[in-house]
């Protein structure tokens, strides 16, 4: 296909469809799923290296409290004045070495008619023939950053589950955009899972290349394919040893860390994932929820 697919109402087509092999959807969105930026950092890395293209933009007017998410002025070579509007833009992907192709989304978590946002991802991806939706997330979670990343998973559509090793997910509770959108795909039939990534909850502030370098090699697990990575797990060694630094620095901190390695440790030797509590039965919505309420206590 070359020329430009149907538009939704609210996306703006910024060039020609390329011809793209039963095309998988692969979403991050800025904000609240997306501790340490995990989920963009290995979406943007993702699109990076398979050259990806931008294709189209959802028009931020709609969806944006531009009074909370400000635009930003910027100044070219010659002085010149220009706005830079909250952006979510589909990048079209070929993928070296895998059987499908992909489309990258990366934006920022909106304000306003999340309902109307997540039609326009879902009619973006009809009119591409996308073959399913993954969203990448990031969360906060007692874990150790000295230790590899906990990454999880859950869908509701059966054949994924199967293909992916998954389960649906039991949550209950407050959302973000990312939980609508996997609710309007199920209600749409559109086979849709959900990957997540465990960021340390005492560097909640820091960017994690380490988590956004876990969620790159389940994507790539997915794909059946895999990219030059050199660069994200230099700075996610670099990462690991400037939290070192920091967590030293601190008895009460050190002493958290390690009674957390202490026991990622134990559950390794008995072959069973980390228990970050007993009653959350390791679901990534549960750990953002109890995050959410843990710092509404403590404002």
């Amino acid at each position: 296909m070359s020329t430009h697919a149907e538009s939704p109402a609210h996306v703006r087509w910024l060039s020609n469809v390329p011809e793209l092999r039963s095309p998988v959807l692969i979403t991050a969105f800025e904000g609240w799923n997306d501790a340490g930026d995990a989920a963009s950092i290995a979406a943007a890395h993702l699109a990076d290296r398979w050259d990806g293209t931008a294709l189209a933009e959802i028009d931020a007017e709609h969806f944006y409290d531009f009074s909370t998410t400000r635009p930003l002025v910027q100044l070219d070579d010659d002085r010149q004045r220009s706005l830079t509007w909250p952006t979510n833009q589909f990048r079209a992907c070929r993928v070296p070495g895998a059987s499908r192709d992909a489309i990258v989304l990366i934006g920022l978590e909106p304000q306003l008619r999340w309902r109307t946002f997540c039609d326009q991802i879902i009619e973006t991806a009809r009119a591409l023939d996308v073959s399913q939706i993954i969203t990448l997330g990031a969360l906060l979670a007692d874990v150790p950053h000295s230790r590899p990343v906990e990454v999880y998973g859950a869908t509701d559509d059966e054949r994924l589950m199967a293909e992916l090793e998954l389960e649906p997910s039991s949550y209950e509770g407050p959302t973000g955009i990312v939980g609508v959108l996997a609710s309007q795909c199920r209600d749409g039939e559109m086979p849709t899972a959900s990957v997540w990534a465990a960021v340390p909850s005492y560097v909640p502030g820091a960017p994690s290349p380490k988590a956004g370098l876990a969620l790159v090699e389940r994507v790539c697990d997915v794909m059946g394919t895999s990219v030059y990575c050199t660069d994200l797990e230099i700075a996610a060694a670099t990462y690991e040893r400037q939290v070192d630094e920091l967590v030293a620095e601190d008895d009460d901190t050190a002493g958290y860390v390690a009674d957390l390695e202490e026991a990622w440790d134990d559950a390794d030797e008995n072959d069973d994932e980390i228990e970050v509590d007993e009653e959350l039965d390791d679901d990534p919505e549960t750990l953002l929820a109890e995050v959410e309420q843990f710092l509404r206590d403590n404002e």
